[in-house]
This record gives structure tokens, C-alpha cells and sequence, in this order.
């Protein structure tokens, strides 16, 4: 049961992505009347953007925890840490890139990438 909850979150993932990109971001970032941060709607449509796939990021993280709680080994531990690692790292790279820099959440990401990774050390 536990595989086909983390097949669902991988599939959810994938469709989220696409169609929220294809149906609803790309309709909202044609619209002149967002707020402007920092200036311009820039930093707007990359925060709500890279703020979208971070929860398929998310779904993707908790299908991996799910995966490895299916058939639990004696290092269930460290693959849930790595697996909470890279999420948080994969999230830290993405709000980095798509704000370059300006969004600090990539700051956190990273710690919470580097405390899970030092824990399953």
C-alpha cells in the first residue's frame, strides 16, 4: 500500500508541475496588475513559481520516505535524513536560482539540508 501512496505522490508531482505551469501560472504572469516586489513583478512570478514546484519537490520527498518505510532495512533512519537532505537541498537550489539570491528561504533550506545530513552521519 505503501508503494502505490508513493507512485500516487510521484504521478501527483508530475501533474502538478505541467498543468499548474500550463494552466494557471503562465495565465497569471500575463496579468499586469501583480504586486511589485522589489521594484518590478519579477521577483513576484519567480517566487510564486519556484514556490509552486517546491511542493512537487515536497510530494517527491514524501514518496521516497514511503518507499524506504515499505520494506524498512537497518538504515531506515539515514534514508529517511538523506531523503529529507535532498529535498531540502533540491528546494534551497530552485529558491536560490529562480530569485537569485534574493529570496533568503534558500539560506534555511540549506541548514535544515545540512542538520539531516549531519544527523544521519
Amino acid at each position: 500500500m505503501l508503494l502505490i501512496g508513493a507512485f500516487i505522490l510521484i504521478f501527483i508531482g508530475f501533474v502538478h508541475s505541467y498543468l499548474g505551469e500550463k494552466y494557471l501560472l503562465i495565465r497569471l504572469f500575463k496579468r499586469d496588475n501583480l504586486p511589485k516586489l522589489l521594484g518590478s513583478d519579477w521577483f513576484t512570478k519567480r517566487v510564486l513559481r519556484f514556490a509552486w514546484h517546491l511542493t512537487t519537490i515536497a510530494w517527491w520527498g514524501f514518496a521516497a520516505i514511503l518507499y524506504f518505510i515499505s520494506s524498512p532495512s537497518s538504515v531506515l533512519r539515514f534514508e529517511i535524513l538523506i531523503s529529507i537532505a535532498i529535498v531540502f537541498a533540491a528546494s534551497g537550489v530552485m529558491s536560490f536560482i529562480f530569485s537569485r539570491g534574493k529570496h533568503v528561504s534558500w539560506f534555511f533550506f540549506f541548514c535544515v539540508a545540512g542538520v539531516s545530513v549531519f544527523s544521519a552521519l
